[in-house]
This record gives C-alpha cells, sequence and structure tokens, in this order.
C-alpha cells in the first residue's frame, strides 16, 4: 500500500470514530428522554407520583431542552461546537446519577431538568462540527446518520431498560447510563479534532436575537411550527410516557410485555422515517406526505379512543403507529425550505424549540387529564383518564393539520403558492 493510499484509509477510520462517538452521544440523549414510559409505573409506586407530577417528570427535559436551543446556538459559534458540547455533557452525567440517588419527587423531577440541559448540544453540535470538517455534499447523508443512528437510544429505553431493570433496578441502570456517558465524552475527546477558530465575523447576541425575530416573520412559519408542536408530542407522549403506564393499569401488562410492546413502536418509528424518506420527491411536494402522515396519525389515535383493543392486538397498533408517525423528516426539510440561507440555521432552531416545547406541554397536560379522571379500584390511573389523553393528542394533533393545510410548500419539484 502506497502512502497516499495509507493517509486516505487512516482518514476514513478517523471519519467513523469521529462519527460513531457524535451518534453514541445523541443516542444518549435519545435514551434519556424516553426513558420514563417503560419504568412510570415502578416510579409513581416508589415515590408515590401522581399523574400530574408523572407527566412533569417526563416533560421537564424537554422544557430546558427547548428553553435553551437559541442561546446555546450562539454559544457553539462562539466558542466551538466540541468545547460546548463536552461542557453541558458534564451536567447530563451529574444529572443522571442524581437522577438515580433521588430520594422524592422534586428531586427527580429537578434531575430531569438538568438532563434536558446537559443534552440540549448532542444534536446541534454534531450537525455544526460535520458542517465545518466535511463537504457540503456529505452534510445530508451525515445528518441521516446521526438521526438514525442515535434511534439505538430510543430501543435501549424500551425493552433493553425493561430487563435492566429486572435485573438490577431502574437505580442501578442509570447509574449505568452514567458511566457509559462518561466513556463517551473520554472518546470524544479524542476522536473529534479542537474546535477551529471562525474567521468570519461574531455576531452580537442582540444580532443573533435580532435574527430570530427575522426567522419567525418568514411566510407560514407559524404553520410549519404548530405541526412541529403537536406531531412529535403524540410518538413522545405514547411511546415515551404514557403507553407503558397504559399496558399495565388497563391490560395488565407486566414489565417485561410492556418493554417488547414499547420496542415495537419505536422500532416502527425506525423503519418508518426510511419509508416516508422519500415519498416528499416522489408526490413533488413537502406538505403531501405530511398531511397523509398525520391523518393516518389521527386516525390510528382515534381507535384507541373509540375502539379499545385487546392485548393480542394492541403490538399491530404500536407498530402501524410507529410507521405512521415517522414523517418527520418530511416535516423538517419542508421547514428548512422556507427560510433563506442567512435565516437557516435560526430557523431550524425555531423548528426544534416547537419540537421539544410541544413534548413539555403535551405530557404536562395530559398528566393532569389523567389525574382529573381519578384512579381505577386496582389504584393504577383510570381507563376513562387514558382515553381522554388520547383523544386530547388526536385532537390536538388534527387541529394542527388543519392550520398546517394552508402553508405555502415550496418543493424544488413543484411551483410554490403564494403565500
Amino acid at each position: 500500500m502506497d502512502s497516499a493510499a495509507k493517509v486516505s484509509a487512516t482518514r476514513s477510520e478517523a471519519t467513523v470514530f469521529l462519527v460513531a462517538a457524535l451518534v453514541a452521544m445523541y443516542a444518549v440523549s435519545q435514551f434519556l428522554r424516553n426513558s420514563i414510559g417503560v419504568i412510570a409505573s415502578d416510579l409513581a409506586r416508589e415515590m408515590s407520583l401522581s399523574a400530574t407530577q408523572t407527566g412533569l417528570l417526563s416533560s421537564a427535559f424537554f422544557l430546558t431542552f427547548a428553553a435553551v436551543q437559541v442561546p446555546i446556538g450562539i454559544l457553539i459559534d462562539r466558542f466551538g461546537p466540541k468545547r460546548i458540547m463536552l461542557a453541558t455533557a458534564v451536567m447530563a452525567v451529574a444529572a443522571t446519577a442524581m437522577f438515580a440517588m433521588a430520594p422524592s419527587a422534586s428531586l427527580l423531577i429537578a434531575a430531569r431538568a438538568l438532563m434536558g440541559l446537559g443534552c440540549s448540544t448532542f444534536f446541534m453540535a454534531p450537525l455544526v462540527i460535520y458542517a465545518r470538517r466535511f463537504p457540503l455534499q456529505r452534510f445530508a447523508g451525515l445528518t441521516s446518520i446521526q438521526m438514525g443512528g442515535a434511534n439505538l437510544g430510543t430501543l435501549a429505553a424500551t425493552a433493553p431498560l425493561a430487563a435492566a431493570s429486572a435485573a438490577i433496578g431502574w437505580r442501578s441502570s442509570f447509574l449505568i447510563v452514567a458511566a457509559l456517558t462518561v466513556a463517551t465524552m473520554l472518546v470524544i475527546m479524542v476522536a473529534v479534532p479542537k474546535d477551529a477558530g471562525d474567521a468570519g465575523k461574531r455576531e452580537s447576541w442582540g444580532e443573533a436575537l435580532k435574527g430570530v425575530a427575522l426567522a419567525a416573520k418568514v411566510p407560514s412559519f407559524w404553520r410549519v411550527f404548530f405541526m412541529h408542536l403537536t406531531t412529535y408530542s403524540c410518538f413522545v407522549s405514547i411511546i415515551g410516557l404514557w403507553g407503558g403506564p397504559w399496558l399495565a393499569d388497563v391490560h395488565g401488562a407486566d414489565l417485561a410485555t410492556k418493554g417488547r410492546i414499547l420496542l415495537l413502536g419505536a422500532g416502527a418509528q425506525i423503519c418508518g422515517m426510511l419509508l416516508w424518506g422519500a415519498t416528499d420527491r416522489f408526490r413533488g411536494s413537502y406538505k403531501k406526505p405530511v398531511l397523509i402522515g398525520g391523518l393516518a396519525v389521527v386516525a390510528m389515535i382515534a381507535v384507541l379512543v373509540f375502539a379499545p383493543l385487546d392485548l393480542t392486538l394492541i403490538p399491530v397498533w404500536f407498530i402501524l403507529f410507529g410507521l405512521s408517525v415517522s414523517f418527520t423528516p418530511i416535516l423538517t426539510s419542508h421547514g428548512k425550505s422556507l427560510f433563506p440561507p442567512h435565516l437557516t440555521g435560526r430557523g431550524i432552531t425555531l423548528m426544534n424549540i416547537g419540537t421539544m416545547g410541544g413534548a413539555f406541554l403535551s405530557q404536562s397536560v395530559t398528566g393532569i387529564l389523567i389525574d382529573a379522571m381519578g384512579r381505577s379500584g386496582s389504584g393504577g390511573y383510570a381507563a376513562e383518564g387514558y382515553r381522554l389523553v388520547f383523544a386530547a393528542l388526536g385532537s390536538w394533533l388534527l387541529l394542527s393539520l388543519f392550520i398546517y393545510g394552508r402553508a405555502i410548500d415550496p418543493h424544488p419539484n413543484r411551483y410554490a403558492p403564494k403565500a
């Protein structure tokens, strides 16, 4: 092998090492954000949590994550993605350990809020690293790898977490996650090159915030924003929070059964992203696939409200639900397409605030709704409370679809209608 070939092979190995480390760190975020669903019943029993407290416990992650997106973007630009990501990772490790050892509901919720802060850079910072260190034509592929690979964290928060919790307890399971996060940080310190200086003029905080305001004024921003607010929240409120307790309280599922069924939903969502990925090109539209997928999700949720299923059919429902709700990459592409190049970064950040903020709102409100319906005779949450939650999620999404239906559709394969 000549010297040029050796250099090329070395660079390829370094690239694989770098991408794998960044994907692993984002997988930690995906695991933590979705980890309450499987163990929610155990937490509620051990800590005497109400449904409102359980909803707040899960949603606190999304609140802090969404709240810091704009300042985190500015900090990454000013100080570099590697530096800021490692700084927030320290918070994620501390929060995970705090969660594992928390003796009370208030400390559990505080730990979840700190988790959101700690994980707030694990997607954006890798994208900035890819943008700065790789050719433009490789960015989309690397972004897909980042999103798809990190969903292994979502899968780990289902059956694997259930098995670990049954074997060693949920507290020990989270301590192991904290240790794995530390190991991932060490790998990133080695695999990711030092932040390069930015030759361009850095914006002031005032200029950056002015750009955010301009991004919010582009035509159809709010119509697409409302879809971001409700789409992911349906998935994370069912798979990541209430799906597990519903299976236990209404259908008598044990920990292992809950984990297996939620794994089917999470796995179907990952497969669905691949199936939905190219439909906008075939349709020549961003909006049509989103409307089709959104209506399919509303129909799936309506089944749980009006035609409660037997436990033997529920796994099929979770598979179909996961496939239906996975049109989010097209929705993300639609949002990105609305912004001129100089506002793209801030526009995507705002859409991400909608995604994570919507998860906070839906999980918080649905906990209140379940408490309003009281408990069943067996001590679990009442079946009527879960039906009310499903009805609320479906109604919010249907309203957003109505608003979204009049958004402009600037797909490159069609003429965009006037705003």
